[in-house]
């Protein structure tokens, strides 16, 4: 069983971890093997501690406890760009579960208390981003009710041009 709370400056290091681990897992084979070999936990602690540490930020960080501390992490907030549709729209814009750990029930809690805490700051809907290589993503988001609504971005990986969806459910 897992226990969800904010995240707080003594996690960023095992966050950062499960992020760096999640993206070489969930991304071999979709993004360039060069961009996720040159990622590393201490560059993105770094990256997290300056965010945490802004003043008037918006988003939101849970982490998912289990018996050794953090094994799964979320950080969700106001959508970022042009608002999809009427109402307020809040966005996932992470969730990543230690990969060793995946199908076990931990995104699925994160994502369900992301959706209640965005409820009770007056968000209608949620949205998010996922790579469109990425079936794994696609379906346990569309397993949480999410669906993809048309829209896409493309990011560029080490000159590799990748398409995101944009996936949307009301809350």
């Amino acid at each position: 069983m897992v226990h969800v709370r904010e995240m707080d400056a003594a996690d960023v290091e095992a966050v950062s971890a499960i992020r760096v681990r999640g993206w070489q897992a969930a991304y071999a084979g979709i993004v360039p093997q060069t961009y996720l070999d040159a990622m590393t936990v201490e560059g993105d602690a770094g990256q997290r501690r300056q965010w945490l540490s802004q003043p008037g930020r918006q988003s939101r960080d849970l982490v998912a406890l289990g018996g050794h501390g953090p094994v799964g992490w979320i950080c969700f907030g106001p959508f970022r760009g042009e608002v999809p549709g009427p109402g307020r729209v809040g966005e996932v814009y992470a969730l990543y579960v230690s990969p060793d750990l995946i199908g076990q029930g931990i995104g699925r809690r994160l994502l369900e208390e992301a959706h209640g805490q965005m409820k009770g700051q007056g968000f209608e809907s949620s949205a998010l981003w996922v790579l469109a290589d990425n079936q794994r993503a696609r379906r346990f988001y569309e397993q949480s009710g999410y669906q993809a609504d048309g829209a896409t971005q493309d990011d560029v990986y080490d000159e590799v041009t990748l398409t995101e969806l944009r996936y949307q459910r009301v809350l």
